[in-house]
């Protein structure tokens, strides 16, 4: 491919780039050029990037499960999960469970919207962060292992992956980003509408359809609660910092990824 008498590899071209820059940014997964791409525009790519959030987390889900498919040859099922989340959190830098430490350490120890916004700026991980993120992965953890097969608890990890990352995409469409504060959430925040979000699930079709056959039910379940969580945590956000950052919407994946696990779950 050659752009103004230039040779641009395939992978240099808007598009893939794009989609490279988000598997980049959601993962620590190596891809195509990526070594030597040009961050200057990163900003771009990321907006073009945002719809492919959801196919990206279902391919970190399928990559957990095929870990758990593993695990579950050599040790209990249970362990096998705690073991294959533990793949997760290395195959994506534990980039999720870092936003909920951070976001349970901001909304729990600060009063005022300035202390908020100084936690989630602190690496340090405090009692409420801590607590939080035993928390959420031991829901998950929980979740999983009330389905009591391999075979569903891998299916579950790919359909929440998917889920988690297109609750982003929702959170992202119903709050503006925090006013005059960098990061994620600022760059892509004015540009991310529900647009984004149903090409998002479009990219997604087949394992949408999949979901619905595998537990119709579960799944609108699940999206019920995460359409309550979603209303109510835009809400919270815009009383507490008036719009969203990184951090928030980290957290929201992986309450995503919570609510679709345990409805899934459900009396099994």
């Amino acid at each position: 491919m050659s752009e103004g008498g230039v040779e641009v590899a395939w992978h240099d071209a808007p598009w893939p780039r794009a989609f490279f820059t988000a598997v980049q940014f959601l993962t620590r997964l190596p891809v195509p050029g990526g070594e030597t791409r040009d961050l200057s525009t990163f900003p771009e790519d990321i907006k073009r990037g945002l719809q492919f959030f959801p196919v990206i987390g279902a391919g970190v889900g399928v990559l957990t499960a095929l870990a758990l498919l593993i695990f579950d040859f050599l040790l209990p099922l249970p362990v096998a999960i705690i073991a294959a989340l533990a793949v997760e959190a290395r195959l994506t830098g534990a980039f999720h469970e870092d936003a909920v430490a951070d976001f349970c350490d901001a909304f729990g120890g600060g009063w005022t919207r300035e202390d908020v916004l100084r936690i989630l700026k602190d690496s340090r991980i405090g009692s409420y962060g801590a607590m939080g993120l035993v928390l959420a992965v031991a829901l998950r953890a929980g979740g999983l292992i009330a389905l009591g097969d391999v075979w569903h608890a891998a299916a579950v990890l790919v359909i929440a992956g998917m889920a988690g990352r297109l609750v982003i995409l929702a959170v992202m469409a119903v709050v503006p980003p925090v006013p005059a504060r960098d990061g994620l959430a600022k760059d892509v925040g004015q540009v991310a509408d529900w647009g984004t979000f149903w090409r998002g699930m479009m990219w997604c079709a087949p394992l949408v359809l999949f979901a619905l056959v595998y537990d119709v039910f579960g799944m609108v379940l699940a999206g019920l609660a995460i359409a309550v969580f979603v209303m109510w945590y835009r809400g919270y956000l815009l009383r507490r910092l008036d719009g969203v950052t990184g951090d928030c919407l980290g957290f929201s994946a992986y309450a995503g990824m919570i609510l679709t696990t345990l409805a899934l779950a459900r009396d099994r």
